[in-house]
């Protein structure tokens, strides 16, 4: 059956089979180090930071693996991500006198960078297999890549605790391991050899974008992002467990559930912001739907400091603005692809996820920061004011464009 289907479409099943099978063992392995070091006694804030160079490598490898790709063709930065992430999780195969918060560190950061070579590549691909003039087909893919992969990662996080409690951690990441080598094997075999491939091997000064649009687009992204992870990564699940006193497990089960819940948003977002008028989003629907979502921090804020039950406007605030927020991220998503150039997408796609891991770095801190000396009610007045930046900026971007197919 796989035969018979078109060379594109048989690509981009590959491509999408290599990210889903990464996102599972990303996601997997959060969890498993959050459990794992919450049982060894470790603070919520002490666990967040052992994810610091996660994100600092993603800006780094974002800005050198949009130019390797465009050098080396998407194939090998794909594969090469899912080799560094097997190396990564045989890393923690270690006993646990040897795991070391260094030690677990620098297997972070070598996944921070596999995961970014593989998102890039990923969605950088995408662009090469659909025709310039089928935008509404390329809204369609990339919509169904972006939200999958995040409805993956918060099954990733069910897998990851499964996977702890019938092998333990060294068994658990010995058989993602082994399962995503199988993949990258598979990959190896299947994946087109020159897809992305520059004629011309672009200098390393050519992954700053010449384009305004991906400019202008970019900086909204950091501060979009920046606007979910100043109170989501550590200042929520923190607030939860000590405030509000949930168990380990109810924070991390209802994390997954918001991922899950985001990724499923994500994928259907072209049903409701253009589709039916015949157009493709742009700059008005950017606006627009940035415009609700700044709106959605100030109600949560508010709706703890009255007299009304803590748990339920987090609950509900958080899946407000979860599904807002995923209609926002894959407007920008679709975006970044069909601005991007068709000979060196992966330099456009790579600068402008640079400036998406900036932002969930910059949100990580600040986070930590925020929350430690001002409360989970000021990291949501602050994630209003960043997406409030991320609006403004948007309005520099071009206007939309009419889908043919």
């Amino acid at each position: 059956m796989f035969a018979h289907l078109s060379p594109a479409i048989r690509q981009y099943l590959i491509v999408t089979g290599n990210y889903w099978a990464f996102t599972l063992t990303d996601g997997a392995l959060r969890m498993l180090v959050v459990l794992y070091f919450n049982q060894l006694g470790y603070s919520p804030l002490q666990i967040a930071m052992l994810f610091v160079f996660y994100e600092v490598f993603g800006v780094v490898t974002n800005l050198v693996g949009g130019w390797l790709g465009a050098r080396l063709g998407l194939n090998r930065t794909m594969n090469v991500g899912l080799a560094l992430q097997v190396v990564a999780l045989l890393m923690l195969t270690l006993p646990a006198e040897y795991l070391t918060v260094i030690w677990v560190m620098l297997a972070q950061a070598l996944s921070g960078i596999a995961k970014d070579l593989n998102k890039m590549s990923a969605k950088s691909a995408i662009k090469l297999l659909v025709p310039e003039e089928a935008q509404g087909t390329l809204f369609k893919w990339v919509a169904l890549l972006t939200g999958s992969k995040n409805a993956l990662k918060g099954i990733g996080f069910f897998l990851g605790a499964v996977l702890l409690s019938l092998l333990g951690f060294m068994g658990a990441v010995l058989a993602m391991a082994l399962m995503l080598a199988l993949v990258w094997v598979m990959s190896v075999l299947l994946l087109r050899n020159d897809m992305g491939r520059m004629k011309n091997k672009p200098k390393f000064r050519e992954v700053f974008s010449k384009s305004r649009a991906i400019n202008v687009l970019a900086a909204a992204r950091m501060f979009l992002f920046a606007s979910r992870d100043v109170w989501f990564v550590i200042a929520l699940p923190v607030f939860l467990k000590e405030t509000l006193g949930w168990d380990f497990w109810q924070v991390g089960f209802f994390m997954a559930c918001w991922v899950i819940g985001y990724g499923v948003v994500q994928s259907l977002a072209p049903l409701f912001t253009g589709k039916r008028s015949g157009r493709i989003p742009g700059r008005g629907a950017v606006v627009g739907w940035g415009a609700g979502l700044a709106i959605l921090p100030l109600l949560i804020a508010q709706g703890m400091v009255l007299p009304l039950d803590t748990t339920w406007v987090i609950v509900v605030g958080l899946m407000v603005f979860g599904a807002v927020f995923a209609v926002n991220s894959s407007l920008h998503s679709y975006l970044i692809v069909s601005y991007a150039r068709g000979d060196g997408v992966s330099l456009d796609v790579g600068f402008y996820y640079m400036a998406n891991a900036m932002g969930r770095l910059l949100g990580t801190v600040l986070s930590g920061w925020l929350y430690m000396a001002h409360g989970l009610v000021t990291c949501l007045v602050v994630s209003a004011v960043m997406v409030l930046a991320a609006v403004l900026i948007s309005l520099a971007l071009p206007a939309g464009r009419l889908a043919t197919r």
